[in-house]
């Protein structure tokens, strides 16, 4: 049994972007005191730090937003179809204005560490400022993609001009009118960056190590009854999409490619190619498990790219062929391929010629040097894992997190880590996460963490934490899930394969948001099985062997 001991809040929550933000407000719903803490100046997480030229969204606008609340969807309206950073970012100012979230946070505060302390059964947190609670659990909202990955390649700090990351933009912007520019990596970022980078600097050489598939956006202006239509419907479709395996309401036709003969096949692949978004990789239903079927449409979208890009060389160097479509993030662009045209835009494969280092004049490679006055790495993110480790958590007997996962994250259904009690994640490694609308993920997490919180309280008990067995039968889950897809096919952040040193493993659940969502609901129902729970009221241990987890 475990005493409680008096805590400055009930809760710490890391981080102030849409998941942070909306665990402060869920928590404080049902009583709990609460502090935030967000490194930044402001809300926003992800969207207040990707402040790049052409940062947008990938997700449909009217999917991209809270659902809990009717009244937040029908006070604020959305006005193009996928939204620009600056409108996702004022749409989190004006949440946490509705509100009233900011007299619960502390801006500009990084969270330095987190320790347990087994007497007291409490966590003590320390921040940058100097400042220090301690509370009784500790919601871990520090995002999937918000640790930057530091540029791997010698010479970095000898650039004698300016250099930026993607994840870390400055404020006031970057001004490439007349510049020679470089930008290293062509990932979502990247793709994003390039076309915009395009239009002012005066040279721009654009360095690719792997080839993307990235699909045509279609951004448009949203039509007035498709915003009256969202709101009307809106309990319906969130419900709906809740329930479904991507968190997001998409036309799927049940249509599997290998099944569907010629030319209706090209038909419905241009129909989707033309509708443009993640509609496209959506239109059969074969295409994210079977190779033959994954290859029909990969080549499709390889004939796009040579007969978008003019020059043959350079469209086959952008072409990818050696992983499916969809192994890696799908990327959707607004002329991307097309920049490849424009006279002043070169593009070096590294995989021909290898970046040797960076040197002060720019970026040095087995062939030559490219003197530029710019550099933007566009290197991506220690995805998933990066926002936890690279905080010094400590758990039972002092066990660091980071040596705790050294060989790969060890969770139980992505919310909580054996050894650490009281602490959850949200959207952290082996969930859904970045698989799925992040929105939607999100609310599913706080959702269970504030229902389990809440039954902690209302059955006097003070800690919770997963069993080793139930954590080992959820690893085990997630690797037969991703065993039924395509994604091991392709090195890809999804396995940490872009960051040196990382344990290779498969970071996301791939078994869909509603299968997900079951297998919570069904462990928090049985009385948390798979977590030991201890207090006053734990009259027995609670638990269970790991063929009890799996029944």
């Amino acid at each position: 049994m475990t005493e409680s001991t008096p805590t400055d809040v009930d809760v710490v929550v890391i981080g102030a972007g849409f998941g942070g933000l909306y665990a402060l407000h869920a928590l404080r719903e049902k009583g709990f005191s609460v502090q935030a803490f967000e490194a930044g100046t402001d809300v926003g997480g992800t969207w207040f730090w990707n402040r790049y030229p052409g940062a947008r969204c990938d997700v449909e606008s009217l999917a991209y937003q809270y659902s809990f609340s009717q009244e937040l969807v029908d006070e604020w309206t959305w006005t193009e179809r996928y939204a620009t950073q600056p409108e996702i970012l004022a749409y989190a100012n004006w949440v946490a204005d509705r509100l009233d979230l900011r007299r619960d946070i502390l801006f500009d505060t990084r969270v330095d560490s987190a320790t347990y302390d087994e007497d007291g059964s409490l966590w003590e947190v320390r921040a940058s400022d100097g400042s220090r609670r301690t509370a009784r659990f500790v919601v871990a909202a520090a995002g999937s993609l918000s640790a930057v990955a530091a540029a791997p390649f010698p010479g970095v700090a000898e650039f004698s001009g300016a250099a930026y990351h993607p994840g870390q933009w400055p404020a006031q912007g970057v001004d490439f009118r007349g510049k020679r520019v470089a930008v290293i990596g062509v990932g979502s970022s990247g793709a994003q960056l390039i076309p915009e980078m395009a239009k002012q600097a005066a040279e721009l050489v654009v360095f690719q190590r792997t080839p993307a598939y990235t699909l045509p956006a279609r951004n448009r202006p949203l039509y007035e009854d498709e915003i009256i239509s969202a709101r009307r419907n809106h309990a319906e479709l969130a419900e709906s999409a809740r329930r479904s395996y991507a968190g997001v309401n998409l036309p799927i036709t049940g249509d599997t490619i290998l099944d569907t003969p010629e030319p209706k096949r090209t038909v419905m692949l241009e129909k989707n190619w033309k509708l443009g978004g993640n509609l496209f990789i959506t239109a059969f239903t074969d295409v994210g498990s079977n190779l033959e079927a994954n290859d029909i449409v990969a080549d499709f979208v390889r004939g796009k790219i040579r007969d978008i890009v003019a020059d043959p060389e350079v469209a086959e160097k952008l072409t990818p062929t050696d992983y499916p479509i969809g192994a890696k993030r799908i990327i959707t662009d607004t002329n991307f391929y097309a920049t490849f045209n424009l006279p002043h835009v070169e593009l070096v494969s590294v995989l021909d010629e290898p970046i040797e280092r960076i040197v002060p004049e720019g970026v040095q490679t087995s062939a030559k040097t490219y003197p530029v006055d710019i550099i933007v790495y566009a290197t991506g993110y220690d995805s998933l894992t990066g926002s936890l480790t690279r905080i010094d958590f400590r758990g039972r007997d002092g066990v660091s997190l980071a040596n705790s996962w050294a060989d790969g994250a060890r969770t139980y259904l992505g919310l909580a880590t054996a050894g650490f009690p009281n602490l959850f994640t949200i959207t952290g490694p082996q969930s859904p996460s970045v698989l799925v609308n992040m929105f939607a993920a999100i609310e599913q997490h706080v959702e269970w963490i504030v229902g389990c919180l809440d039954y902690l309280r209302g059955h006097d008990l003070v800690t919770i934490e997963p069993r080793p067995e139930a954590q080992q039968w959820w690893a085990d889950q997630v690797e037969s899930a991703v065993q039924q897809t395509l994604y091991l096919h392709a090195k890809s952040w999804y396995r940490g394969t872009n960051i040196e040193g990382k344990a290779t493993q498969f970071l996301v659940y791939a078994n869909g948001l509603n299968d997900y969502r079951m297998t919570c609901d069904e462990i928090a129902a049985a009385g948390y099985r798979g977590f030991a729970l201890n207090g006053p009221g734990a009259s027995a241990p609670t638990g269970a062997t790991t063929k009890e987890v799996s029944a």
